[in-house]
């Protein structure tokens, strides 16, 4: 835990029981839980073999989750193996296939190589402990990966509770172009997750994300949480374009420019069926005041940007020109999520916001997990007063 407050604890944040997902396929889990992010992302990756297991929702990760395929919560499912050696066919694994590699997202977006190919080898492998006779459907869906190159490139999708999804187009190295942030990160799935049970933060509101890195929780939050406009921002232009074409993937169309946006922010219209969305570079360090209002958010967001001293304090420094932006209206709130690597650092981030001014609470920790992520990883939301 971060400890006590430096400033007396607002309201606690509202909680809504979010509709029960019906998970898929495996998923995108990370393959170094200590590789930092860069200034600015929000996301993390990596391959590595597969633990084939029933748990999460996903379509294309580093470690498969396969999908629950029964009712009921996860503590009253069968295991794979029991549900193999109870199955006297190959429906069972029919079913799997279709709801995993063979999926339409799947087939559309494909997953890393080597993901598909870990993905079904442990696959056959719990099969053949339980079964003698071989499943030439999975064998010959083996086939299919095992003479494919692995691309730079490979997509994860993500099933909503509303049944959208979000794909996103990833790189399969963890660093990539001197940076971190063009896969998606534990914080990004549990700020996600967060937002999607809590839709009245960000409904009718304008979002400002910092550091969005792949997309994940801005997708998700413009597919289910209603805002009236979200602004993607980052520094990387490998970041951007990535960003963008992820953003253009799930059905959204871009503003021409922020000067545009800025200009013409556009009125107020609860009923709009989909957000104004932006992409914009943005250096915490040289951005202005008068830059960051232009954007007149609401509620601001970031995930996993806190990974060093110096980011920290670029971080905060960004923060409080927020905070200077909207003097004649409601302060915006920010909510800042991050995995607890280094308990020095949160420390340090929780001290300089108090020398900064900005009062902040710990969200309290939500139950539901509608993303697969490292089960081991110790994360947080911090719920800023700007």
């Amino acid at each position: 835990m971060l400890g006590p407050a430096p400033s007396p604890t607002p309201a606690p944040c509202a909680r809504l029981e979010p509709p029960r997902i019906t998970a898929l396929l495996p998923l995108s889990l990370p393959g170094n839980a200590a590789a930092p992010p860069h200034h600015g992302a929000g996301g993390e990756s990596g391959c590595r073999a597969p633990a084939v297991g029933f748990r999460a929702p996903l379509l294309g990760g580093a470690r498969p989750a396969l999908l629950p395929l029964a009712g009921g919560r996860q503590g009253a499912r069968k295991s794979l193996e029991e549900k193999l050696r109870d199955s006297s066919g190959s429906e069972l694994l029919l079913d799997i296939l279709q709801k995993t590699v063979k999926h339409p997202l799947c087939v559309k977006h494909p997953p890393s190589v080597k993901y598909s190919r870990s993905f079904l080898s442990e696959l056959i492998r719990k099969h053949e402990a339980v079964h003698t006779e071989p499943s030439d459907e999975l064998y010959q869906a083996l086939a299919e990966v095992l003479t494919a190159e692995e691309p730079t490139h490979c997509h994860r999708s993500y099933l909503l509770p509303s049944g959208d999804s979000v794909t996103l187009c990833e790189s399969t190295a963890i660093v990539s172009h001197g940076t971190t942030g063009l896969v998606t990160w534990n914080a990004a799935l549990y700020l996600a997750e967060w937002a999607v049970e809590n839709p009245a933060v960000f409904t009718h509101r304008t979002a400002l994300e910092l550091g969005s890195g792949a997309g994940l929780t801005g997708l998700a939050i413009c597919k289910t949480c209603r805002p009236r406009a979200y602004v993607f921002s980052d520094c990387h232009s490998r970041v951007l374009e990535q960003l963008r074409g992820n953003v253009l993937l799930n059905g959204f169309s871009l503003e021409p420019s922020i000067d545009a946006w800025a200009q013409h922010p556009g009125p107020h219209t609860p009923e709009a069926e989909r957000p104004r969305v932006a992409v914009a570079q943005l250096d915490w360090d040289t951005v202005t005041a008068p830059q960051l209002a232009a954007f007149q958010p609401d509620v601001i967001l970031a995930a996993d940007v806190l990974y060093g001293p110096e980011t920290v304090l670029s971080l905060v420094g960004v923060l409080r020109k927020l905070s200077t932006c909207r003097k004649d209206q409601r302060a915006p709130d920010a909510y800042v999520a991050f995995t607890i690597r280094n308990p020095e650092t949160c420390q340090l981030f929780t001290t300089e916001l108090g020398r900064a001014g900005i009062p902040w609470e710990e969200v309290p920790r939500h139950n539901q997990k509608l993303f697969p992520y490292e089960e081991h990883s110790e994360m947080a939301i911090l719920k800023l007063t700007l």
